[in-house]
């Protein structure tokens, strides 16, 4: 499994460069980075963390389809993998829907709009020549002069059963929010299940990544309830993790039995910094 930390958009940009080469020397595989409207920009956060680093695994999730033309997306995704080939994983969703209203970019379909977004968005990455004519996304002619040189993998996020069917059917990953607990998880990896069977994908290289809470240290059980009820997770199951080393890397467990392969640590609060030293130390504890 890939184990690694979240850096938050409400944390200040400033602290980026420094948490990113934190993370790197901790030794967690990747550093995950969203963009929540109006905080800060996904594609430039992935840019700072990987110019930081040397090997860091850089994961950004979401990117919103309907603020991000999918070719200006393309564009913006090939330059990363060329000047850094192989450490970036990209995870779009439909985006919150009252942001996307306030950005005068929401549509009446988000669901056809990033069915036909990611078919385009991976075409346009492999070098292929795109035209289309889709409800959303239109193109005619478009070909990147400096695709991807190796195949880009392209997760799609989501909470909707229809989402993360979506997901099963035509990414080659999902990307799960730390809303999910023990329980839950379980019902969401049913709902990819169904649509990898339904596409007859079951070969494909596919990838289950969770952002899950963290608490370490001490009064974790208070904390992560307290998380809990903020984010008005069900009552079934565990939520997040938290504690000691050892009580974290054991917390993982159930997620991974349901089929989990990554996990970013989600911190609650500002200490991100705590949060990297003892993903680093869960690292090194787990095979």
């Amino acid at each position: 499994m890939r184990l690694g930390v979240i850096f938050r958009p409400d944390f200040p940009p400033h602290e980026l460069r420094r948490i990113a080469t934190e993370a790197e020397a901790a030794g967690v595989d990747e550093l995950w980075l969203w963009e929540d409207c109006f905080q800060q920009g996904g594609v430039a956060q992935v840019a700072v963390a990987l110019a930081a680093t040397e090997r860091l695994g850089v994961g950004i999730g979401l990117i919103p389809a309907p603020l991000r033309n999918v070719t200006a997306a393309a564009m913006e995704f090939a330059t990363l993998e060329s000047s850094f080939p192989g450490r970036t994983r990209v995870a779009v969703g439909h985006g919150v829907q009252s942001w996307m209203r306030q950005a005068g970019a929401a549509v009446e379909s988000p669901l056809t709009l990033l069915r036909e977004y990611v078919t385009a968005l991976r075409a346009l990455l492999a070098g292929e020549e795109v035209t289309t004519e889709g409800r959303y996304v239109r193109l005619s002619q478009v070909r990147l002069e400096f695709p991807s040189a190796r195949p880009y993998p392209i997760l799609i996020g989501g909470t909707g059963p229809k989402t993360l069917r979506l997901a099963g059917e035509i990414a080659d990953g999902v990307l799960l929010d730390s809303r999910y607990t023990s329980d839950t998880v379980t019902d969401a990896l049913r709902h990819v299940a169904e649509g990898r069977a339904a596409a007859n994908a079951p070969s494909r290289s596919f990838s289950t990544t969770l952002f899950l809470a963290c608490a370490p240290g001490a009064d974790a059980d208070r904390r992560l309830a307290e998380e809990a009820r903020r984010q008005d997770v069900p009552p079934t199951g565990v939520f997040g993790v938290g504690g000691d080393v050892g009580q974290i890397a054991a917390g993982l467990a159930p997620y991974l039995a349901a089929g989990v392969d990554a996990v970013a640590l989600q911190p609650l609060d500002r200490g991100v910094a705590d949060l990297v030293g003892a993903a680093g130390r869960v690292r090194a504890a787990l095979p």
